[in-house]
């Protein structure tokens, strides 16, 4: 790990796989929020991402029979906030996620992700390859977007 502390930008996908026990990448997102626990990581979390998240967690829930599976996503909501930073959508990221949309025609969500990361210094952070992704993955990974479905998932 260098001395200079990282940041990445998770996009829903990473933060609903801590949710689910059995997930394959689970114990990598644990990594993650232990690095930001021990200040050697920066997770910086947008707006929407929040949103998409609430929506996915709820629904996990909701299929794993959690009893209030809402107010249970609320308190997951409240505790990945407490552990990253909420970074304010501006014009800038807008713009540059429109730019992304138009270019790579990827979900919109991606795109907030990787102009939040472009703007802000971090690695956007996504669970894998999503088969919309596949045609514009060369791209993406040499833009510096990362997969926790890879070995070098993650180079703080």
């Amino acid at each position: 790990m260098s001395s200079r502390r990282g940041k990445i930008v998770p996009d829903t996908g990473v933060l609903s796989e801590y949710v689910i026990k059995g997930a394959p990448f689970r114990g990598k997102v644990e990594e993650l929020f232990r690095l930001a626990a021990d200040n050697k990581l920066e997770i910086l979390i947008g707006h929407l991402t929040i949103s998409e998240t609430l929506y996915v967690v709820s629904r996990i829930y909701q299929e794993a029979s959690v009893k209030e599976p809402n107010n249970e996503a609320l308190n997951f909501i409240s505790w990945v906030k407490s552990k990253c930073k909420v970074i304010k959508m501006t014009e800038e990221i807008s713009i540059n996620a429109g730019e992304l949309k138009k270019r790579l025609r990827i979900a919109l969500p991606d795109c907030y992700v990787i102009a939040s990361a472009n703007i802000h210094g971090g690695v956007p952070l996504f669970r894998k390859v999503e088969s919309e992704m596949l045609s514009c993955e060369k791209h993406l990974r040499s833009a510096g977007v990362k997969f926790l479905q890879d070995e070098d998932w993650f180079l703080p």
